[in-house]
């Protein structure tokens, strides 16, 4: 399966508490919310149809926990809903998990070769949705074959960020870009080798060299 990743982001890469402000309140977090003045139809139409193309879920603990207990009671016939109540999941979790969502599997221990594992199966798409420590993990792993994010017009200043410091250098080419009635840009990116470049001027003419 194509590993894919989907997530919201400020425009200063915070991926933290976007739906509510008791979403996630972890790290003492208070500025959750955010995405709410920008939601509209067209970022509904994009999640839709991110949820068209899944054969399976993969999920942090601290996502699964906030997604199931509001999804769980919504059955409107949509591809957010029926995806995440019909279809596989599985929750990453350091801590012991019962499972009480339909069809949802915990995984634990060496989550980076479970992954691998799941990949390995047939089908077409897992995946992964927020869920900012395992979609981390997952980056510096190298194991996530497309990016889909929708970066919003507000600067957040603090919480959890999908790309640290610590991140490895990554390259990306944009596959689709589309952009919302509030501002939203939507992004689908495929990662690529980290490159650098170095302009050098000689009588007037330039060239541009490219190092990976």
């Amino acid at each position: 399966m194509k590993l894919t990743l989907h997530t919201f982001l400020s425009i200063d890469g915070v991926m933290q508490g976007p739906g509510g402000f008791e979403e996630d309140r972890s790290g003492g977090f208070d500025r959750g919310g955010w995405l709410m003045p920008y939601g509209d139809e067209v970022m509904g139409e994009i999640v839709e149809g991110w949820f068209a193309k899944a054969d399976a879920i993969l999920l942090g603990r601290t996502t699964y926990t906030m997604m199931q207990a509001y999804w769980s009671q919504i059955h409107d016939g949509s591809n957010t809903a029926t995806g995440l109540n019909d279809l596989p999941k599985y929750i990453a979790t350091s801590t012991p998990l019962e499972p009480v969502w339909n069809d949802s599997t915990a995984i634990s221990g060496d989550i980076v070769k479970q992954v691998e594992e799941l990949k390995a199966k047939p089908g077409g798409e897992l995946q992964i949705h927020g869920s900012c420590a395992l979609a981390r993990s997952l980056h510096a792993a190298g194991l996530i074959d497309e990016y889909r994010l929708i970066t919003f017009p507000v600067a957040v200043g603090t919480g959890k960020r999908l790309f640290t410091e610590d991140a490895p250098a990554t390259g990306f080419k944009l596959i689709e870009s589309r952009v919302t009635g509030t501002g939203g840009v939507y992004s689908v990116l495929t990662p690529t080798p980290f490159l650098t470049g170095t302009a050098v001027i000689e009588d007037g003419s330039s060239t541009f060299s490219v190092e990976s």
